[in-house]
């Protein structure tokens, strides 16, 4: 599957995040009555971090519905309005809640369209704020998104800008399966570029940030952002860095990965949640049961998060999950050790 750099066209001015997925919102509920958007403090108050805005008073309570706090009634009540034929998009308020639902997306959403031949769809989104850099401690700052990569039937993305946000999100509401947002808690405020029509981001396609010889980095999310500026610094010291945003990791864009390690001859993959059993893991595993390993002149190194919940404190905080040094020192280190 061929990778991105530029996907749409048209009217573009520049957006925050949180923008763009309002803006998506409220397209595909003006597009289709079958979509609605439900969660804890959704409406009048505007989303726990804004995102959903004014789309109460465009759309009205029964089409932007606040729900009483039950993750698992309000995921339960999703994949029923999707069976049915609804456009349910589910906004769990932070991603770490999601495992109160886990029985719901797993054993439910994930194998309904399995267990019944086809005959039927869960044609449902949950958006998840997740991610550390907030200062909300252990139980509201995970990123969880590898437990649910593992499932056959969801779909998995973590846009890391502002047109992939809306983009992406479009995409999942048309697709006919069980589609998790990740969105970095961080990233809400970040702008970029956003085309004013109704586009799509495909699905399963990863976008190369930036090409380079010497290494090839894949991150996805904030990670990936925070690779593009690793990157700059590199380049600095005369390392060329290729950045992979995944976009998706579930499905993941595998010939791409590939297609820059037998370029690049190493690959550092960096991701927030633990590096324990992570997406990491998954894509190193990938390539070292491919011919691409052969191309590979240093081992694959893995840049995860520490095996320890989150800590409130800021300092302890940063240590916990890879910050723009760890990733410019650990591509050195991988270009030095490739070298010698």
């Amino acid at each position: 599957m061929p990778s991105e750099t530029l996907e749409a066209t048209g009217d573009v001015r520049e957006l925050s995040y949180a923008e763009a997925v309002r803006e998506a919102l409220g397209q595909a509920m003006e597009a289709d009555e079958r979509v609605f958007l439900f969660g804890e403090d959704v409406g009048v108050y505007g989303g726990a971090f804004g995102v959903s805005g004014d789309l109460v008073h465009r759309f009205g309570k029964e089409r932007v519905i606040d729900t009483p706090i039950s993750e698992l009634g309000i995921a339960g009540a999703a994949v029923g309005a999707a069976i049915t034929g609804m456009r349910p998009v589910l906004e769990i308020q932070f991603s770490d809640f999601v495992t109160l639902a886990m029985e719901q997306l797993v054993n439910q959403a994930a194998k309904i369209r399995f267990m019944f031949g086809g005959k039927a769809s869960v044609p449902m989104v949950v958006r998840l704020p997740g991610g550390s850099g907030t200062g909300a401690a252990a139980q509201h700052s995970q990123s969880l998104e590898a437990w649910f990569a593992h499932v056959p039937g969801l779909k998995v993305l973590q846009p890391s800008t502002p047109h992939d946000a809306k983009g992406m999100l479009l995409a999942a509401i048309d697709d006919p399966n069980p589609v998790l947002i990740f969105e970095h808690k961080l990233l809400y405020k970040t702008k970029g570029h956003v085309p004013a029509e109704a586009y799509r981001v495909p699905i399963g396609q990863a976008a190369i940030r930036r090409e380079g010889r010497d290494i090839t980095i894949v991150g996805s999310s904030i990670m990936a952002r925070k690779a593009e500026a690793a990157a700059e610094r590199l380049a600095g010291d005369g390392i060329s860095a290729e950045v992979i945003d995944l976009r998706s990791i579930r499905p993941i864009d595998f010939t791409t990965i590939a297609e820059s390690v037998r370029k690049t001859h190493r690959l550092l993959v960096v991701y927030e949640g633990v590096k324990t059993m992570g997406i990491g893991a998954e894509i190193s595993a990938m390539i070292a049961e491919s011919e691409v390993f052969d191309f590979l002149d240093a081992p694959i190194i893995r840049l995860g998060g520490a095996d320890s919940p989150i800590p409130y404190n800021p300092v302890l905080e940063k240590a916990a999950v890879p910050q723009e040094d760890d990733i410019v020192t650990a591509a050195a280190n991988l270009v030095r050790r490739g070298e010698a």
